[in-house]
């Protein structure tokens, strides 16, 4: 409505919130690197809007003479082939829904488009930033078209993980059989409330961009590990089968474990890629040591950890673990200078370690290793923003400058 309002003085404009996923079981290579169709079915966890999210405001207008991009505020390449695969994508299913047709209250096809889009959090640090940049292009890009329909697929051709941002929730990327990837797409498998006491700590180890990209790793790897085709074929099906069954019955021995293994097999599959990659640190390394001297210390899986293409370390584990699992981190990982700034996002209570944990589990400090942890839970998938102050474009289609 708001569109077609907009439509007769010229300019529309639509803003809207993407979230982060985090994928349990991990996509890692392509069939079809065109249309982005995976080797195997991936499973992941919807990260909350409040403490991570991209915004993206989209503007048509008949002034526009050119279509243009901003990303956090810097002028961007809007010829890149996957933001053009999501505009073409988007533009096809809106004239496919007009039939041919120009709706007179809809909004012009040939008008060009400004995009601005931001995130909260570091770009491409291995916080799965393309994820919900694309999923939020295509959401922001839908509202201004109009458009109701199954956008998971369209999300995909920006980045395939993309596709799984577009739920709230537990999603499950589908492999899909057919060659068009008109059956590859995302489902949720539980929504965020199904398990209330889920939790999320985000460590970060560095905000640095990765060193080796994942579009460019993951193909690599498709074609020199042998070990990622025993994953694809033989592995990833049934752990997605167990996966799903643990999520429904709210399972935390079996998903925390699961996630670990899974994670642990991606990165050993990066290794057997030839020549091998190497996403985790020292300090990565020290994490997953730490986690399961903590799972030892109380004798079953409390916390789990599981890592993307990336050293940050993403732990779950419940609510009621939440305060002492972070206490023990700190011990571990000694904050240089920011030690209010330590603990972000969703309040953490204070917890004292007894003297036995501490022993067993807190072995050798490494001051200043993580940044800082982000505290966070399930959320839900894109949301249109209703306040038209939150636009992070202008009434000239320019971006705002932000104070």
């Amino acid at each position: 409505v708001a569109a077609a309002m907009a439509a007769e003085r010229g300019l529309a404009m639509v803003t809207c919130t993407a979230p982060v996923n985090i994928a349990v079981i991990k996509y890692w290579g392509k069939r079809d690197t065109d249309l982005i169709l995976p080797i195997n079915s991936s499973l992941s966890v919807t990260l909350h809007q409040d403490q991570l999210k991209t915004t993206t405001t989209a503007a048509a207008s008949r002034d526009f003479t050119e279509d243009r991009l901003w990303l956090n505020g810097k002028e961007a390449d809007v010829g890149h082939p996957r933001v053009q695969a999501c505009l073409r994508e988007v533009r096809r299913l809106a004239r496919k829904r007009r039939g041919g047709g120009e709706d007179a209250a809809a909004l012009s096809l040939s008008y060009k488009i400004h995009i601005a889009s931001e995130n909260n959090f570091p770009t491409a640090a291995g916080l799965a930033s393309s994820a919900a940049g694309f999923a939020c292009l295509v959401s922001a890009l839908a509202r201004l078209y109009g458009l109701e329909e199954e956008l998971s697929e369209v999300a995909r051709r920006g980045s395939g993980s993309a596709c799984r941002s577009m739920f709230g929730g537990f999603v499950q990327w589908q492999r899909g059989e057919r060659p068009d990837g008109t059956d590859s797409l995302a489902l949720q498998v539980a929504p965020e409330m199904h398990w209330p006491e889920l939790r999320v700590l985000v460590l970060v180890v560095s905000g640095e961009k990765k060193p080796v990209g994942s579009t460019a790793g993951m193909q690599t790897s498709v074609e020199t590990s042998p070990l990622l085709k025993h994953r694809a074929e033989v592995v990833v099906p049934e752990r997605l089968a167990q996966m799903m069954q643990h999520i429904q019955d709210r399972d935390f021995e079996g998903f925390g474990q699961l996630a670990m293994r899974d994670s642990n097999q991606f990165h050993a599959t990066c290794l057997d890629t030839f020549p091998p990659i190497f996403y985790l640190t020292d300090v990565s390394r020290h994490i997953i040591a730490l986690v399961h001297r903590y799972n030892t210390h109380h004798g079953h899986t409390k916390v789990a950890y599981t890592f993307d293409a990336g050293p940050n370390a993403v732990i779950f584990t419940l609510a009621d673990t939440v305060a002492e699992f972070v206490e023990v981190v700190r011990r571990s990982f000694p904050p240089a200078t920011n030690g209010d700034q330590f603990v972000r996002g969703l309040p953490v209570g204070s917890a004292a370690l007894s003297q036995e944990l501490l022993a067993a589990v807190v072995t050798e400090p490494m001051p200043g290793a993580v940044q800082y942890i982000l505290h966070t839970k399930p959320g839900p998938g894109p949301q249109l923003v209703d306040d038209p102050s939150q636009h992070l474009l202008g009434a000239d289609g320019l971006p705002r400058s932000r104070a």
